[in-house]
């Protein structure tokens, strides 16, 4: 079970991410059911297209909440407790993100390219 899984980490774990999203805001955000449903399709389906694009833009957004942090982070005149949890928090938790969301472009453009080879073989 667990091996089954395992090829799927980068997305469950964006999935979970979502879902403390929705919990964390409100049980009506429309963003937050639009962003369950757009995973869930790609768990599911495992698209290469749709993979590679939603992967793209999981990373662009995750370099972005970089910036945020560190314009954040420069905010505190001097280094508290508060800018400690929050440099080590948001730094593992976007840390992960970047490095999931790379594992998962990697694996769309292997399938991509193993997929162009076959049609090539063909």
């Amino acid at each position: 079970m667990i091996q089954k899984l395992k090829p799927l980490t980068p997305e469950l774990f964006i999935l979970g991410s979502i879902i403390y999203y929705w919990i964390a805001s409100s049980w009506l955000n429309p963003i937050a059911v639009v962003l369950l449903l757009i995973i869930s399709f790609q768990i599911f389906k495992q698209k290469i297209t749709s993979g590679i694009i939603i992967t793209i833009i999981f990373i662009i957004l995750n370099l972005y909440m970089v910036l945020a942090l560190i314009s954040e982070l420069s905010e505190f005149e001097s280094v508290t407790t508060n800018f400690k949890v929050m440099l080590l928090f948001g730094g593992i938790y976007l840390g992960l993100n970047l490095l999931l969301g790379f594992l998962m472009l990697i694996k769309y453009l292997k399938k991509a390219n193993a997929k162009q080879l076959q049609q090539t073989i063909s």
